[in-house]
């Protein structure tokens, strides 16, 4: 029998390992893949009290055939003398960059996160529609204002006429009415409705006039693009974002006016818990002063980022757009955030000359970005001195796994598992910004920029290969 040497034994346990990943990232689904789990465990570790370790003793060590797998992602982690320098990058990436089936415009940045060294750039100051890239620069502009631990409020406080309730919204796009929220734990209507019933009944009340809030964002409700499916009219009292079906992410029919349809959920389930609700629910505005009956939260910023990423969902984008907007004494409309979103950008050090922010999501091909700034975000959400923009870098999708990057970079890629990465794709525009740990054990952050392809499929396979050249740069 032939021995097995050490490297193929750790070879097989890395596969059963990443096999056994998958599986738990499919069980838990897009709204909490696990993809904060390792951070998560890893902060807790640092406290004797934390994590499994419950004792009072030293750390647990790590086996000796089990190095730390995130090891080479730090600032201080060696670099191998094979390294790819600028020279020999631009020798792998600009032969793929002139592919005509990435269009007539292309452009592109590669640096590395650690040091802020450009390995390779290519009109990386030149603005162009992004499409959802857009949306990390959103996330990265939310999480600045607000803090990843921020929730949105939901309340439910006693209204100005007799015997009336107001549902008040705050904004939460992950407010839902079902009774299993896919999102996990966040905003409920279901407990919302359970926790006012408890407190009207414990004031002898059980018939009540319902009144509706959604007087928090101003401005148009409808995104410039008009009816789609990909987005349902804006509003900061929304269930389920507006969806006419079971889904979750993607394209759906969405109601035309969410505050009420949430109303109307909200009024079914305080009828099941014993409150009668007189009429139909019509807007109102709570009484002055009066302290709430209910509340629910939203689930933390972070995890809103992260399912905007992942997902690229454009609800959470223009909904966590407007939070920034709030934040910053902005209107909570296009106008306001888009002024709030380059404002916070730029109190990051980043240049944004030249862009703009005419929505939260991408689906605006008003929005004009260049990949140096998408690049440059992404290095900072990798800054140990900016902890609080990690959601940005954990929400992007893993090629070949998660998200919008399921099917792509899939398979025997070499950049399978190991390229995250927000994608954009807009008719004739194609994009894909993100991250990967190169053979060196570098951290580089790209963004690719694409327009005018004559087949969108055909690009998207062109910024694979850009992507995956990164991933095997050496």
């Amino acid at each position: 029998m032939p021995l097995v040497k050490t490297w193929q034994l750790i070879a097989g346990s890395a596969v059963a390992g990443l096999a056994l990943s998958v599986a738990a990232v499919a069980a838990a689904g897009p709204w909490d893949s696990g993809q904060r789990k390792a951070e998560r465990d890893r902060a807790a570790s640092w406290s004797l009290t934390g994590g499994a370790d419950h004792g009072t003793g030293p750390l647990p060590q790590a086996a000796p055939s089990a190095p730390g797998v995130l090891g080479g992602i730090g600032p201080d982690a060696p670099r191998k003398a094979a390294a790819a320098d600028s020279g020999t990058l631009a020798q792998t990436l600009a032969p793929l960059l002139s592919d005509p089936s990435l269009g007539t415009l292309r452009t592109a940045s590669v640096i590395d996160t650690a040091t802020g060294q450009v390995l390779y750039e290519s009109g990386s100051h030149e603005p162009m529609t992004p499409a959802s890239t857009t949306k990390i620069a959103t996330a990265a502009a939310a999480l600045t204002a607000l803090g990843p631990e921020h929730r949105i409020r939901t309340v439910v406080a006693p209204g100005a006429g007799p015997g009336q309730i107001v549902l008040v919204g705050g904004g939460d796009p992950s407010l839902t009415a079902r009774k299993k929220s896919p999102a996990g734990s966040g905003g409920s209507l279901l407990a919302l409705a359970a926790d006012t019933a408890q407190a009207l009944k414990a004031a002898g009340t059980d018939t009540v006039a319902l009144g509706y809030d959604d007087s928090l964002y101003t401005g148009p409700a409808r995104h410039p693009i008009g009816i789609n499916p990909n987005i349902a009219p804006v509003s900061a009292l929304t269930a389920d974002e507006g969806r006419l079906d079971d889904s979750t992410s993607g394209p759906a029919d969405r109601v035309e006016d969410p505050a009420l349809e949430a109303a109307r959920a909200f009024a079914a389930l305080l009828g099941e818990r014993g409150i009668k609700v007189g009429g139909e629910p019509v807007p109102a505005r709570p009484a002055a002063g009066a302290p709430p009956l209910a509340t629910t939260l939203s689930a933390p910023l972070s995890a809103l980022v992260e399912r905007m990423l992942t997902n690229s969902d454009n609800d959470i984008a223009e909904a966590l757009a407007r939070q920034t907007a709030l934040a910053s004494g902005q209107p909570a409309g296009f106008e306001g955030a888009e002024k709030a979103v380059g404002d916070r950008l730029a109190s990051l050090g980043i240049d944004v000359s030249g862009s703009r922010f005419a929505d939260g999501s991408g689906l605006s091909r008003a929005d004009r970005i260049n990949t140096g700034l998408l690049a440059a975000l992404l290095a900072k959400a990798a800054d140990p001195q900016r902890p609080e923009l990690r959601p940005v870098l954990t929400g992007l999708p893993v090629a070949g796994f998660t998200g919008t990057l399921r099917g792509r970079n899939a398979g025997t890629s070499p950049a399978a598992g190991l390229v995250r990465a927000k994608t954009g794709t807009l008719t004739g525009v194609n994009s894909l910004a993100g991250t990967v740990v190169d053979p060196s054990g570098r951290l580089l952050a790209f963004a690719f920029l694409t327009a005018n392809a004559p087949d969108g499929a055909a690009a998207e396979k062109g910024l694979d290969k850009l992507a995956a050249a990164v991933a095997r740069a050496s």
